[in-house]
Parts: C-alpha cells; structure tokens; sequence
C-alpha cells in the first residue's frame, strides 16, 4: 500500500521539483551576471528552501541535531558520509551562512537546471575523478579558496553514495589536501541517517514518509592535531560510528 501511494505522490514531486529548477535557473543566471555573488547566494538559498518544500509531497521530515556553535570567523571543512542527492539541499539550507560549497564530480556541471549553474559558478570545484592531473590542482585550488575566503567546504569521502545506508570506504586523499590547505579551519564532521530510503525502490517511485536526521558531531580544530593520520581516523569513526543500521 505504501509503495503503491508512492507511485502519484513521485508523480507530483518530480513536477515541482522540475517547475522549480527551471524556474530558478535564469534566475541565478540573472544574479550572478548582473548582481554578483551576493546576489547570486541569496537565489542559491531560495532555491534550496523551496526545493526542500518540495520534498514535503513526499512526506519526508528532516530534522537537524547540533549542540554546537560553528564559527562564522573561520573556514569550515564539512565531512560526511553520503545517501542521496537529498542530502545536499538540507545542508546548504541549514548552514547557508557558512557559504557552503561542494567537492563534485565534474558530470554534475552540465545538463542540470540550476543545480550545474550553482556548481560551476558560485564557488564550487568539478573534479574528474579519473584524472589526477586535473583534480590535484583543482582541489589545491579550492582549498585556497576556501581558506582566503572563510567559507564552507563539504566533502564526502565515500566519493558516491551509499544505497543501502551502510557506508562505502572513505577514501581521504581530498580531505588530506584540503587540511593542507585550510590549515585554519575548524572540521565538522555530520551523519546523515535515511536519506538513502528516498531511493529505497529505485529511482520511480520515490520513498514516501521518511525523516532524514543530520547530526553535526563536535567540531575539530585542525590547529590542535599534530598527528594528521589520527584526526582523520577521528573524524571517519565520528560520523560511521553515528550512521543507523
């Protein structure tokens, strides 16, 4: 019964979220060619918030634990394990002060309304996975950025996401470089737990009625780890250690 629900409720979803898209892209465009940044991150975060509207259809609930006050002096480097497509919304919603930008793979800059737009242009890096002659620079690059500019950074070390909600292995060479090159951030690792159930059936019909938690666990000063091997071994068992199975 709840699968066969599912079926018009997706139906619906996908309208809105495709109206909503489209809607924003020459929106951004607009933004960003005549306005600027500023311009460009205040439609960013407006198309965050209604897209997150739009998973209400789906009865999905998100609910956000943090005990903690992030710095908005210094840069962020955000670390956390990987479900869905839907956990990048909630993210630069909840912490859209911080400035937050993505690590993506370069297939996700073109094709997409608004969202390769906001990849390409306000602030976020395109790796090719297969091609370290072209990510090494690219991420030491952003790491720069990020730390110049004291924003946010968010990576995700599984490198794609898990489908079942067990995680893949963390591969930490990204995050490496950028601790080299924000060595003023503060790391704030964070689990996502059911997000991945937004997929359970596979891409049509959507899951219906899920509540996806985000917990932001303790942020760790780079500035205080003299042993890098041990923050990064810290900061993985943090977030796995949270994930629900």
């Amino acid at each position: 019964m709840r699968k066969l629900l599912a079926y018009p409720l997706t139906v619906i979803y996908l309208i809105c979220f495709g109206i909503t898209i489209l809607v924003f892209h020459p929106i951004q465009l607009f933004c960003f060619k005549v306005f600027g940044y500023q311009a460009h991150k205040k439609s960013v975060d407006a198309l965050q918030f209604f897209l997150i509207r739009c998973l209400t259809i789906l009865g999905t609930r998100i609910t956000w634990k943090n005990d903690f006050e992030l710095p908005i002096d210094k840069p962020l480097l955000i670390v956390s394990n990987h479900q869905s497509m839907y956990d990048i919304s909630p993210i630069m919603w909840n912490l859209r002060r911080h400035h937050v930008k993505f690590v993506a793979k370069k297939e996700l800059g073109k094709g997409i309304p608004s969202i390769s737009q906001n990849l390409r242009d306000g602030g976020s890096v395109l790796i090719d996975r297969n091609n370290p002659r072209q990510s090494l620079p690219a991420m030491l690059q952003f790491g720069e950025y990020i730390e110049k500019t004291k924003r946010a950074a968010v990576i995700f070390p599984e490198g794609t996401r898990s489908k079942d909600g067990y995680p893949k292995p963390f591969r930490m060479r990204g995050l490496e470089l950028l601790i080299k090159k924000v060595p003023s951030a503060v790391i704030v690792p964070i689990t996502i737990n059911n997000s991945w159930k937004m997929l359970r059936y596979g891409k049509f019909p959507m899951g219906i009625g899920n509540h996806i938690t985000f917990t932001i666990h303790k942020p760790i000063e780079i500035a205080i780890f003299t042993d890098k091997k041990a923050l990064l071994e810290r900061v993985k068992s943090t977030i796995v250690n949270a994930i629900e199975h």
